[in-house]
C-alpha cells in the first residue's frame, strides 16, 4: 500500500516544507499514523482518500507543534538545485506565496492543484463541497493579494 501511495505522500509533505529532512521527517509520521490507523480503517471512503486524509492531518498537527516551539532554521547561502528560468521563478513564487498560507487552506490548495473535484476535495478535508468553493475563492483572492505586495 505504501509503494503504490508513496508519490501522494510525499507531494503531501512537501507542501508542508521545503527542507528535506523536515519532509523526510513528516513522511516518517505519516507512515506511523497510518501503520497505527490502518486497522480502524472502516472502508467509509476509498484508501487514497484515507490516505491523503492522514498524510493532511499528521501534516497539518506537525506545522502546529512546530509553530509552538521557538527554532532558528540553519540556511545555506546557495541553493545548487535552484533553476533560474522564468518558468520555475514563477512556479518557485507560487509556491513560496502558498506556504504562507495556513495550513487548512494550504491542503486545499494543494488537492485542487492535483486536479481533484470539490467532493474529493471535502472528503478529504471533512467539509462540504460547497464550503470547498468558497473557501477556494478566498484562498485564490488571498493569493493574489500576495502577488501585489
Amino acid at each position: 500500500m505504501i509503494k503504490e501511495h508513496k508519490s501522494t505522500i510525499y507531494t503531501v509533505c512537501f507542501m508542508f516544507s521545503n527542507d528535506s529532512d523536515e519532509v523526510s521527517d513528516l513522511f516518517q509520521e505519516v507512515l506511523i499514523n497510518l501503520w497505527k490507523g490502518y486497522a480502524s480503517f472502516r472502508n467509509q471512503s476509498s484508501i487514497d482518500t484515507w490516505i491523503w486524509r492522514v498524510s493532511f492531518n499528521t501534516c497539518i498537527s506537525c506545522e502546529r507543534k512546530k509553530q509552538k516551539r521557538a527554532t532558528l532554521p540553519l540556511k545555506m547561502d546557495i541553493n545548487l538545485f535552484k533553476d533560474n528560468d522564468e518558468d520555475s521563478r514563477q512556479i518557485r513564487r507560487l509556491y513560496d506565496r502558498i506556504h504562507r498560507l495556513k495550513p487548512f487552506d494550504r491542503a486545499i490548495v494543494l488537492l485542487w492543484l492535483e486536479n481533484m473535484s470539490y467532493e474529493e476535495i471535502g472528503a478529504i478535508v471533512g467539509i462540504s463541497t460547497k464550503n470547498v468553493s468558497v473557501r477556494l475563492y478566498r484562498i485564490k483572492e488571498e493569493l493574489k493579494k500576495m502577488s501585489n505586495q
